[in-house]
C-alpha cells in the first residue's frame, strides 16, 4: 500500500516525538512492503512565527489531500501567557478540526502491566482498565457564539448541538461498542442542560437499531466519580465536547503517564492521529520528552487503514521497551533514562 501522510510536527517537543515515529513507520513500511510518503507542513505556533497563521492553506491543502495526518502537538508560553494575543497556536487545531471535518476525538485509555504500579491509583481499581472514549470534536460550546457585554464585565460562551452532530457520533460509539464488549455508555448532564437531554433522546431512539448494545446513561459528574472508582467498568463512552475535554485527560493519568496515550480525530474522509500530551516547551531540544505516545498513535493510524499487523508489530514493541526499561526519564524512576532518540532508535531496531 502506498500512503501519503501529512507529517505536522508543530511546536515544542513535537518535532522529537514525530521523528521517532517517523522511524517506527519508516521501519514498518519496508517490513510489511509499504511506501509512505510523507508530507511535512507547518503548524501552530511554529506556523505563526513563519506565516503569521496558527493554520496556514498550505498546511490545509496538504491535509485535505492525504490519506491520514500524523501530527506532533502545539502551544507555545509566549502566547499562552498572553491574554490579549489575537492570534493563537489552539486556534489552528480548532480550524483545522472543523475545516477537515475531524468530528470524533477516540481516546482509550488502557494499563501496561510492567507500569500498573506507577498510576496514581491503586492497583487493583486499575487492573484491566481498557476503555475508549469518543468525544464530539466539532460542536458545543468551543464553537458556539462567545463574546462580552456591559462594557467587558459579562462574558459568555454559548454551547449548542444538532441532533445530526449527536447521530452522527453515536453512530461511531455504537459501532465500536459493537467490536468490543457491546456496552455503550452516554455521558451528558441532562438534568441541567438542554443539550444534553438532545444528546439522551437521541441516542436512546438509537437503541432499537442496535439491539445487541447495552446503552447506560450517566451524569457526567457521576463518571469523573466512578473513573477514579472503578474505571475497568467502563467500555465506550461518547459524550460532547467540554465533557470529553476533561474526562478524556482525567482518564489519561490511569496508566501512569499522559506520555502514554494516543488519539485519533476521525473524519468523514481523512483522520488525524496524535499524542495526548501538550507541547511541554520545558524540554524542548533537550532530547528527553517521551515518544511512546507517539508512536502509539502511528499504531492507530495503521488501524485506520485495517493494517491491523502493522499496527500490532508497533504495540509490540512499545511493550517490549516497556518490560525492559528502555524508557525516558519520565519512567526511569532511578534506573537508566535513554532519550528520546535513542528510544526510537531500539523500537526501530526491534521492529
Amino acid at each position: 500500500m502506498k500512503l501519503n501522510i501529512a507529517l505536522l510536527a508543530g511546536d515544542g517537543i513535537g518535532p522529537e516525538v514525530i521523528d521517532q515515529a517517523v522511524k517506527v513507520c519508516n521501519v514498518i513500511a519496508t517490513k510489511f512492503n509499504h511506501e509512505i510518503n510523507w508530507r511535512p507542513a507547518l503548524t501552530g505556533a511554529a506556523a505563526i512565527d513563519a506565516v503569521g497563521d496558527p493554520y496556514p492553506d498550505e498546511t490545509h491543502e496538504i491535509c485535505a489531500t492525504s490519506d491520514a495526518v500524523l501530527f506532533g502537538a502545539i502551544g507555545h508560553p509566549k502566547y499562552d501567557n498572553d491574554p490579549s494575543a489575537k492570534v493563537r497556536p489552539e486556534q489552528g487545531l480548532l480550524r483545522m478540526r472543523q475545516k477537515l471535518g475531524l468530528f470524533a476525538n477516540v481516546r482509550p485509555t488502557f494499563t501496561f502491566p510492567s507500569l500498573i504500579d506507577k498510576s496514581p491509583l491503586k492497583r487493583e481499581r486499575i487492573e484491566g482498565t481498557d476503555l475508549v472514549f469518543l468525544r464530539e470534536l466539532t460542536g458545543g460550546i468551543y464553537f458556539g457564539k462567545r463574546g462580552r457585554e456591559d462594557n467587558g464585565d459579562t462574558a459568555f460562551d454559548t454551547c449548542t448541538y444538532t441532533r445530526k452532530e449527536v447521530q452522527r457520533l453515536a453512530k461511531k460509539g455504537f459501532e465500536m461498542a459493537l467490536k468490543r464488549s457491546k456496552r455503550l455508555c452516554c455521558v451528558d448532564k441532562a438534568n441541567v442542560l438542554e443539550t444534553s437531554r438532545l444528546w439522551r433522546e437521541t441516542v436512546q431512539a438509537m437503541e432499537k437499531d442496535y439491539p445487541d448494545v447495552e446503552v447506560s446513561y450517566e451524569f457526567v459528574d457521576a463518571v469523573a466519580m466512578r473513573l477514579v472508582q472503578w474505571p475497568s467498568e467502563y467500555d465506550v463512552l461518547i459524550t460532547e465536547n467540554l465533557f470529553g475535554d476533561i474526562l478524556t485527560d482525567e482518564a489519561s493519568v490511569i496508566s501512569g503517564s499522559m506520555g502514554l496515550m494516543p488519539s485519533a480525530s476521525i473524519g468523514e474522509s481523512i483522520s488525524l492521529y496524535e499524542p495526548i500530551h501538550g507541547s511541554y516547551p520545558q524540554a524542548a531540544g533537550k532530547d528527553i520528552a517521551n515518544p511512546l505516545a507517539t508512536v502509539l498513535s502511528a499504531a492507530m493510524l495503521f488501524d485506520g487503514f485495517e493494517l491491523n499487523d502493522e499496527a500490532e508489530a508497533i504495540r509490540e514493541a512499545v511493550n517490549k521497551s516497556l518490560s525492559e526499561g528502555i524508557v525516558t526519564e519520565d519512567l526511569a524512576e532511578g534506573g537508566k533514562a535513554y532519550k528520546t532518540s535513542e528510544v526510537g532508535d531500539w523500537l526501530a531496531s526491534h521492529i
